[in-house]
């Protein structure tokens, strides 16, 4: 029985984009239950590389202005475009909650390892989305290479994108 559920868990696993997101808030006890399930991944002598940082409310409202920011600062004005500029903000704006996806190198092990955990940690986050039936996705824009307000970066670690998480119909 808990083989053919799994199955359906992993087989129903899709990226649900912001658009298709409804205007309600995803319960903090689900938050956590995301979030926990990433502990579980296998990770090479327990390093624990991942570290998540939940956008809500305000801090969300201040990452999409950030985000923004940098596109505008980063974009020579022959490239840059208003709908892809109005799309970051809409986008952070329509989704409930936003992880962002931070890896710790430790140096104990090669760092291609602690991504790979990382990446484990975010996939057991997007199955446990599917099993509480909550729209997610993972970003992984070259703005996230500059984010620094809003994530406290430190020198052995990297951001690897956004998660994006809202609730479905």
């Amino acid at each position: 029985m808990k083989a053919e559920v799994l199955k359906e868990i992993i087989e129903q696993r899709r990226s649900i984009f912001p658009k298709d997101y409804i205007d309600t808030e995803i319960s903090q006890e689900i938050i956590d239950e995301i979030l926990h399930s990433a502990i579980f991944a296998p990770n090479h002598k327990r390093t624990k590389p991942w570290r998540f940082k939940i956008f809500r409310g305000e801090e969300k409202a201040k990452l999409a202005s950030e985000m923004q920011a940098i596109y505008k600062a980063t974009q020579p004005g022959h490239l840059f475009l208003e709908k892809k500029y109005n799309d970051i903000g809409f986008k952070i704006n329509k989704a409930d909650a936003i992880a962002s996806i931070v890896v710790n190198f430790s140096g104990m092990v090669p760092e291609w390892e602690e991504i790979a955990a990382v990446s484990m940690a975010v996939q057991n986050m997007y199955l446990t989305c599917t099993a509480n039936e909550i729209g997610c996705y993972w970003s992984s824009p070259k703005l996230v290479e500059h984010l620094k307000e809003s994530l406290t970066i430190e020198e052995n670690q990297k951001c690897l994108g956004l998660f994006y998480m809202g609730n479905l119909e």
